[in-house]
């Protein structure tokens, strides 16, 4: 364990690091965080052989230890035991920062439930690069991360989003990314406009914003767009108005609602008011959502 008063005051024993490494520019790192990966006695990584070769970049000798979504609750108890001894662990993933759509959570509330300290060196972070180049208005955004994988709680996870007043933060992955904007575009409607950024930070970066009903014309124009890891920024759903329905639309859309599921309600309202069914769809998963 390294030890002396400058370290112990920058870097405190039995404390984790949270540290967030690049997410493709390897200059994308802190100072900060390079010393801290110097200093402590352990690195937690996701995957050893990836995050070998940054500290090879940098020099660092660090030992490595595997902690990754398969043992991460089973390494907590060895890692826990060693920072009660007084050790420094650093904790990172393959890129970007630990816990984000990335394993690090059980181990974090591990060491906290511990009554362990932890510590966060912020860095790159793919969602908030995405975010800052969007240019889509918005006090908040939602981070979604990666959507369920089995196609019916896909689709009714879409249909929620689609509905928040929040801009809507997703990753994907090259092989889904097609159909993923096609999911989007029919959830969402053509007109949602979309940033998708794809290799951030790499030597291949891109990034566009289009309405949805373009963008899924877009990934299919050339096979070099469907390529890398992506970043999806979707605009914010506009406030359903107060006007959009009739009174007796609305009011019929509160009685059916109770009893029926949303899509059911709709139809039946529609028909017998003959207002727009996606608009009644919508009033029906607003009203759901509501506590």
């Amino acid at each position: 364990m390294h030890s002396n008063n400058l370290t112990d005051s920058q870097f405190p024993p039995g404390t984790l690091y949270v540290v967030a490494t690049p997410i493709g520019n390897l200059d994308d790192i802190t100072l900060r965080a390079l010393a801290c990966l110097k200093i402590v006695d352990c690195i937690a990584a996701e995957d050893t052989r990836h995050s070998r070769s940054l500290l090879q970049h940098y020099g660092i000798a660090t030992p490595l230890l595997a902690v990754h979504e398969h043992n991460e609750r089973e390494a907590a108890t060895g890692l826990i035991a060693r920072l009660q001894a007084g050790e420094r662990i650093a904790l990172i993933t393959d890129a970007g920062t630990p816990a984000i759509s990335d394993p690090g959570a059980r181990l974090v509330d591990a060491v906290r439930s511990a009554g362990l300290p932890v510590i966060p060196l912020p860095g790159a972070c793919a969602a908030i690069a995405a975010l800052s180049v969007s240019g889509l208005l918005g006090s908040s955004f939602h981070f979604e991360g990666f959507l369920p994988g089995k196609t019916g709680a896909r689709q009714e996870r879409l249909e929620q989003l689609a509905l928040l007043p929040s801009q809507v933060v997703l990753y994907e992955a090259p092989h889904r990314i097609v159909d993923t904007l096609h999911e989007l575009a029919q959830a969402f409607g053509d007109s949602r406009q979309i940033l998708i950024a794809r290799e951030l930070t790499k030597r291949f970066e891109q990034t566009v914003r289009l309405p949805l009903a373009q963008a899924c014309a877009w990934i299919e124009a050339s096979p070099d767009h469907q390529r890398g890891e992506f970043v999806l920024v979707l605009a914010a759903a506009e406030a359903l108005m107060p006007d959009a329905l009739s009174a007796e639309a609305a009011r019929l859309m509160d009685l059916l609602l109770p009893e029926l599921p949303p899509k059911r309600a709709a139809a039946i309202a529609a028909a017998a008011t003959g207002s727009n069914k996606k608009a009644l769809y919508d009033y029906g998963l607003q009203a759901k959502a509501k506590p």
